[in-house]
């Protein structure tokens, strides 16, 4: 008998970003033609730009996503667990992250030094998000104490990839 493995677990996002969950909602992350599957590579010159993201889920409900780097500036060393790439808030459940209110800008992926995860993490909201500032700085974000302080409780899906510092030579 064949047993499934998460890969969230096996690329250690369920630990060093969130907590256990049961995924109860459909997202499909893409740069251009590339979908983003766990644990895929991604040329940070291919995600300049924000992912196309399309979220299932009920109309009436509201969601927000948060996009982490939880390996800078090294991932055998990362001193700034987790850098904030996204934040996008109110999304509204069959739709996508233009339909919502940007909280934080995009920051695509900058890996100095090794390979770094990137994630991405969809809560469901219980309503409308607050005003808030955007969180400052980038450094030290924490994806658990953010849901827990604005009560989004665990995850309803979640994907990574990976992607390293491109030679320059090879840069496009």
């Amino acid at each position: 008998m064949a047993s499934h493995v998460d890969p969230l677990v096996v690329g250690r996002v369920i630990g060093d970003v969130v907590d256990m969950f049961m995924p109860t909602v459909n997202m499909s992350v893409c740069y251009g033609a590339k979908h983003v599957n766990n644990g895929c590579d991604v040329k940070p010159s291919a995600a300049g730009n924000p992912p196309t993201i399309n979220i299932s889920g009920r109309t009436g409900d509201l969601y927000t996503l948060v996009m982490t780097d939880p390996d800078a500036p090294s991932p055998s060393d990362p001193t700034m667990r987790e850098w904030v790439h996204w934040i996008v808030v109110d999304i509204p459940g069959g739709t996508d992250p233009s339909q919502g209110r940007e909280l934080l800008q995009y920051m695509g992926p900058r890996p100095p030094v090794g390979i770094h995860r990137y994630v991405f993490a969809l809560f469901r909201q219980r309503g409308a998000f607050p005003p808030i500032p955007p969180p400052t700085p980038r450094s030290n974000f924490c994806t658990r104490d953010f849901a827990a302080q604005f009560d989004l409780a665990l995850p309803v899906a979640g994907v990574y990839y990976n992607a390293q510092k491109e030679p320059a030579s090879r840069r496009r």
